[in-house]
């Protein structure tokens, strides 16, 4: 298979996957939704494959991946703040999905094809766990 090739199949993975997540964040009608997550597990992945594949061996992926997740955290930010009312801060568990999100576009896009969809359940599987109110 052609580099090209595998890069979009990585890419349209992550698509998916961001889709799973958002999908739950859509349903519960929180701030961050189905393209907010496709568009972050989209564009991690994008920034990774072409740090792996377009620049072989004189771009440190590592690197991209540190850049990712800094840039990740002012959205995240933004969710929380975002939501702040009063005494009470909300947005946290919507910012943690978007990090995680990055992450699973991180995975697909270097690859690691199981890790991405199994991080992506639990993920999905973690959002549906209703919340405990104290």
């Amino acid at each position: 298979m052609s580099p090209e090739i595998e890069a979009v199949l990585r890419l349209l993975l992550a698509a998916a996957l961001g889709a799973m997540v958002g999908f739950q964040r859509e349903r519960a009608h929180k701030p961050a939704g189905l393209r907010t997550h496709i568009l972050i597990c989209l564009g991690s992945a994008l920034f990774t494959v072409v740090s792996v594949l377009g620049f072989a061996g004189n771009v440190d992926p590592a690197r991209v991946a540190a850049g990712v997740v800094t840039g990740i955290g002012f959205i995240g930010a933004g969710v929380i703040l975002r939501g702040a009312r009063g005494d009470r801060v909300v947005g946290i568990t919507t910012a943690a999905s978007i990090w995680v999100t990055a992450a699973i576009g991180i995975a697909a896009g270097v690859g690691m094809y199981l890790i991405a969809v199994v991080v992506t359940l639990i993920t999905v599987l973690v959002l549906f766990i209703p919340r405990v109110k104290g």
